[in-house]
């Protein structure tokens, strides 16, 4: 499965151009199936051509991200009919809500959520999530936290455009090739796709049951069994004998709530009994890879889910290690 992905590290990006109060204008909005497919196309080649760019080092990655990014808001303004300046964070709204009259399944309706990292000071941190539950960050370094509510929304939006290309869809072409790939990937053999109790055959189930869908749809189911696997979930089921099917059977249809949350929680809680400090030092290693995450714009909700599991569970322990009630 190709994966584009354009690292960067945390140095400063050159600074936006100012513009006067006065000669900001806020972009009207105009969706249309015909303009928002022309907007994915150019998101498309946006991105194709950024992930081409051969070997760069962090400053150059850097730029070359905040390019992408500003092309693919331009393109959505020009081709939704607006003019002047794309007020992305009211941009990235309407676009949710325009898929949710247009029939999209949104289970929790087209609510896009903003969480600001506490800070008393810049470089400020801001997360997005979309309705259907992929997450984003502020992918610069930003002085002001409106700044940094516009990064994360930008990044989002991107997301979101790209996501409605044709070539972001799970077809039997897609899962064929993706298929082939996770075999040679992982050194399997071809008879493995047809077995359920293999990893590449619970691949395949997934992809075939996903059918239809976007890879950002895909993504956030993905999610959810990439902290179960991260908590040991898995495991501990497969020594139930619990078969993949079942498994994969069960949490397709199962949301990742506080519940579900909770209860790795408690998991982590009760290996802290047994490995003082595994918490803190789990914690430390989610933390730097959810800041890498952030700064390179790639999605970010198995990271900061493994990162809110592990503070949900660090707070329900007391100085001397017993579990705070």
């Amino acid at each position: 499965m190709e994966e584009i992905e354009i690292k960067v590290g945390s140095g400063r990006s050159a600074a936006s151009p100012r513009v006067h109060k006065n000669q900001q204008q806020t972009t009207q909005m105009h969706y249309t199936p015909h303009n928002m497919a022309s907007v994915a196309a150019d998101a498309a080649a946006t991105v194709h051509a950024s992930a081409h760019t051969g070997l760069m080092n962090d400053a150059k990655a850097k730029t070359v991200l905040k390019e992408a990014v500003d092309a693919v808001v331009n393109s959505f303004a020009k081709h939704t009919h607006g003019y002047g300046r794309v007020n992305v964070v009211e941009a990235l709204q309407e676009f949710w809500q325009m898929k949710l009259e247009r029939g999209a399944d949104l289970t929790n309706g087209a609510l896009v959520v903003y969480e600001s990292q506490p800070a008393t000071a810049p470089p400020y941190v801001c997360y997005v999530s979309l309705p259907g539950g992929s997450c984003f960050g502020s992918f610069q370094v930003c002085n002001t936290k409106a700044e940094a509510r516009r990064s994360a929304a930008k990044i989002a939006l991107m997301n979101s455009v790209f996501n409605e290309h044709p070539s972001r869809k799970i077809t039997d072409e897609f899962i064929e090739k993706a298929i082939t790939d996770a075999i040679t990937s992982f050194q399997g053999s071809p008879s493995d796709a047809d077995k359920p109790n293999t990893g590449i055959g619970a691949f395949k189930f997934m992809l075939e049951a996903n059918k239809g869908r976007s890879m950002l749809e895909f993504q956030e189911l993905m999610t959810v069994f990439q902290l179960l696997h991260w908590n040991g979930s898995l495991k501990a089921m497969r020594e139930r004998n619990c078969s993949r099917q079942e498994v994969l059977a069960h949490y397709s249809h199962r949301a990742l709530d506080d519940d579900m949350r909770s209860q790795m929680a408690l998991d982590w809680i009760a290996r802290e009994q047994e490995s003082p400090d595994i918490i803190s030092s789990e914690l430390e290693v989610a933390e730097q890879d959810l800041e890498n995450a952030r700064l390179a714009g790639r999605e970010l909700r198995f990271f900061k889910e493994k990162r809110d599991i592990l503070v949900l569970a660090l707070s329900q322990i007391g100085p001397t290690g017993e579990t705070v009630a």
